[in-house]
């Protein structure tokens, strides 16, 4: 081959090699900014509430900015661990991790990962990639503790928590709140399974509370709440005039002739604004504290069983709200 022909193959070997770099790079490109977004669960997100309402909110993080998600459940600190590391080595740039547990993990994730930014829907810790959103259920929880204190025929009131954290342990200290703020000689008992998942044991303890004289229950045990509103229902089938509440969901339609309202948080649209935040390089490390001011939470009463609440109570609820809302009323337990 002669030098010019030489040359011109050169040329064009070159040239072949630069387009093919150039489309290659075309696509990481295309990859680098197609918006990844993660969440971690400790339960299905099937269970009706705290879980599914997270996975609900990763959803419309999918279709509002055309996100590619993930989820994972993690049963142990170690799976979260791992599950982080591994979100953050695949280049994920948001990963949630749901729940006051993730606290821990996250932040030791987060040292090791610095572009990832790591979001817990609880806890304190932040780190210059890590900050958590505060939900102040414990507003909701208090109005439960208040009415359900004035619809008790017996005074006794129930608590079934799962796993004993300080983010369920806040709501349960608002709710007994609300109820002495109703009447003094209130009485409320609370029951902690140790897990979120076990709905034998829920009922179980919910059902030992209500043979003690508890009439109205409410629950902290995501998945295994279930296992409180089928106690309930059993005590009225007998004829017991008996109630509960749900939270983290509208859990009325689960057992909708004994559940008198939720404690509700608006997950998919908190989860919603801080991946916009992400996307968008407005991500602030410090908590995101969201209450009945923001809207992001709310008492859902179930229209079914509004006849029971006397309407003096239902002025006094919204009276109550207001105060929260407003800052006159401080509930207690949101420091947890």
């Amino acid at each position: 081959m002669g030098a010019p022909l030489r040359a011109v193959a050169s040329c064009l070997a070159l040239l072949l090699a630069l387009g093919a770099c150039s489309g290659g790079g075309g696509q990481g490109a295309d990859r680098e900014e197609t918006f990844r977004v993660a969440l971690l669960t400790p339960g299905s997100v099937a269970d009706g509430g705290w879980n599914q309402g997270a996975y609900e909110g990763l959803l419309r993080i999918r279709d509002e900015l055309g996100a590619e998600v993930s989820h994972v459940e993690t049963r142990s600190p170690a799976e979260s661990e791992e599950a982080f590391r591994d979100y953050a080595r695949q280049g994920y740039d948001l990963v949630f991790g749901h729940g006051f547990e993730y606290q821990e993990p996250a932040a030791r994730v987060a040292a090791e990962y610095p572009e990832t930014i790591f979001v817990t829907t609880s806890g304190k810790l932040v780190r210059p990639n890590l900050a958590p959103i505060v939900f102040q259920l414990g507003q909701v929880t208090y109005l439960c503790g208040l009415l359900g204190a004035r619809v008790s025929a017996t005074g006794k009131l129930g608590l079934v928590g799962g796993v004993e954290l300080p983010s369920i342990r806040g709501t349960f200290v608002a709710f007994r709140a609300g109820a002495a703020s109703a009447r003094s000689d209130v009485e409320v008992r609370e029951v902690y399974t140790g897990n979120f998942n076990d709905v034998a044991a829920a009922r179980e303890a919910a059902l030992a509370l209500l043979e003690e004289g508890a009439d109205v229950l409410m629950h902290q045990a995501n998945d295994a709440g279930r296992g409180v509103f089928r106690a309930v229902q059993d005590h009225a089938a007998r004829g017991r005039r008996v109630f509960a509440f749900g939270t983290n969901r509208n859990q009325n339609d689960m057992a909708p002739d004994v559940v008198l309202g939720s404690a509700v948080i608006d997950l998919p649209r908190a989860l919603l604004d801080v991946a916009r935040r992400v996307r968008e390089g407005r991500f602030e490390a410090r908590p995101l504290r969201l209450g009945l001011r923001e809207g992001a939470v709310r008492l859902e009463l179930n229209p079914r069983l509004r006849h029971v609440v006397p309407p003096s109570v239902l002025d006094e609820l919204a009276r109550r709200e207001q105060d929260i809302r407003e800052g006159r009323l401080e509930v207690p337990g949101l420091e947890f």
